[in-house]
This record gives C-alpha cells, sequence and structure tokens, in this order.
C-alpha cells in the first residue's frame, strides 16, 4: 500500500486506484495545439485561449475520465504564456476535479543533478501528479523522481510512433530493449509502488507481452482516436488480472472532434463513446 504525502494528501497510485473502481479508464489529453482550438475558444491572448479550452473541455470531461494529461510541449512553445497558461489548467483540474490524477506529459530525463530541478518544476511548481520520463540515463539518475513516493514516474517503454522499433526493438541478449525496460521497472525500480509504463495501443503484441510481465502496473496506452488503434484488442492485451490497470489516452479525437462553438460538447460526446466502448470492451 503506497501512503499519501503528508503534504497535500495526492497520491497517484491512490487517484487512480479510485477512479478504476468507477469503472473509469479514459484520460483526455490535453494536447492543447493552439493552432487548432476552434475560432470560438480564442480570445484575449494565446494564455487565456488556452485556458479558456482548457477549462471547457475539463468541464465537459471530468466524469468521464480517471486522469489528464497534459503535453508540456503544446505549452511550452508558447513561452511564458503558455507555461502560465499550463499551470493554470492544472490547478483548474485540482480546483474542480480534486478526486483526478493530473499527468505531466513532459519526457523528462537527464543526469541526477538536473533531474531534481525537472521534478521540482513538475510536483512543486505545476503541482502535477505524475509525470513520463524517459529510461535511457537509467535507474540512478531518475532517482529524483522515483523517490516521489506519491508522485507517478510513467516510464516510456514500447511507445505508439511508427518508427518506434529503430531502437525499442533492438536484441539485447536475445531480448527486445523495450522488454528489458518493462522488466526493469517492475524488478528494480517500483519499490514505492509509484511506477507505470508506457505502451502503445499500435502494438497489441508487445502490449500483451508487457502486461504479463509487469503485473497490476499501471500502463498509459496512446494510439486510439488520431492513430487509429484498436480500442476492443487494446483493453484485452492492456487489461491486468484484475480487469484495471489500463489507462486508455486519447487527446486529438476528443479535444478536437469539433472546430465550431460546440467543441465542448462534441468533446464530450466523444469522450462518452470512448468511456463506453471500454467498459463494453472490459467485460468481453
Amino acid at each position: 500500500m503506497v501512503v499519501c504525502s503528508p503534504m497535500n494528501g495526492r497520491n497517484f497510485r491512490q487517484l487512480l486506484e479510485a477512479k478504476w473502481e468507477q469503472g473509469k479508464f479514459l484520460c483526455v489529453g490535453l494536447d492543447s495545439d493552439f493552432e487548432k482550438i476552434p475560432e470560438s475558444a480564442h480570445i484575449d491572448g494565446t494564455r487565456e485561449s488556452l485556458v479558456y479550452f482548457n477549462r471547457a473541455i475539463v468541464d465537459a470531461t471530468k466524469d468521464l475520465v480517471c486522469a489528464f494529461k497534459l503535453n508540456s510541449a503544446f505549452y511550452e512553445a508558447h513561452g511564458d504564456e503558455g507555461w502560465q497558461a499550463l499551470r493554470e489548467t492544472i490547478q483548474y483540474i485540482h480546483e474542480v476535479a480534486p478526486e483526478l490524477p493530473v499527468i505531466l506529459d513532459a519526457k523528462r530525463a537527464d543526469i541526477g543533478n538536473t533531474n531534481n530541478g525537472y521534478a521540482a518544476a513538475a510536483f512543486d511548481h505545476l503541482h502535477a501528479d505524475a509525470i513520463t520520463v524517459n529510461p535511457y540515463p537509467g535507474r540512478e539518475a531518475l532517482s529524483p523522481f522515483l523517490e516521489r513516493k506519491d508522485k507517478g514516474v510513467v516510464v516510456w517503454c514500447r511507445t505508439s510512433n511508427e518508427g518506434a522499433g529503430e531502437f525499442q526493438d533492438l536484441q539485447v541478449g536475445g531480448e527486445p530493449l523495450y522488454s528489458i525496460v518493462a522488466r526493469h521497472v517492475a524488478e528494480k525500480w517500483n519499490e514505492n509502488g509509484n511506477c507505470a509504463l508506457v505502451v502503445g495501443a499500435t502494438y497489441l503484441e508487445e502490449l500483451a507481452e508487457v502486461r504479463k510481465t509487469v503485473g497490476d502496473m499501471p500502463i498509459l496506452i496512446p494510439g486510439i482516436g488520431a492513430q487509429n488503434g484498436d480500442l476492443e484488442k487494446t483493453v484485452k492485451a492492456g487489461k491486468d488480472d484484475r480487469g484495471r490497470g489500463i489507462i486508455i489516452a486519447a487527446s486529438r479525437a476528443v479535444i478536437f472532434a469539433s472546430s465550431g462553438a460546440d467543441f465542448a460538447q462534441a468533446a464530450r460526446e466523444k469522450a462518452t463513446a470512448l468511456h463506453g466502448a471500454i467498459k463494453a470492451a472490459l467485460v468481453q
């Protein structure tokens, strides 16, 4: 059992488990590409528009999801205004849906001393509940993240992009590199029970293999929606023995379901459909 932080009472794994208990496995990604935000959401300036759009999406979908995920690239691209929008959005989620964990999709990785700064930025400044990281520097370098017992550390394992196999499929001692990553995270990195993995829905055999390796560890699964991953097969391959363990991420397919003034309602309708499809797939 993971113990909640005495500082704020928030624990990523516990928040996630509570949502799974409610039958919620969808994670809406607030990958709010400013160029794709509907005209009706453009108000005042960049920061204001991003926050307005994100708040509308959060309000429309918060009762359907197990988490929200924000890809920092779409905010960092706008400098100070984007950074402020990122922080304000996370703060808003904590205010209106405090029971929902927030994942910062930043894919951080460096030597340990630098990672102290990354961890402080993500957890102490932005107040994210989890962060995505790259495994390449190894456990020692990533310890500033792993030692945050109440925070989720979501490790890139087998990504959803077409060229992912260039390195991730390389055989190391007769075992693909992504499989070694999964095993190391499960067996050597997860002492605090706060680790998770990223495995794309576009690689179902690999997803099923990783699930067997990691037991009931959470797996964040992108690739549904715009990348056309098969939802039913993804749920079957990714769920654990309890019928849980999955965080099905959908971003563009939900938040940009409409380019009109009805964008929030359209996002809700798409999220509702995905939520229902996931629940149906879990009982098959």
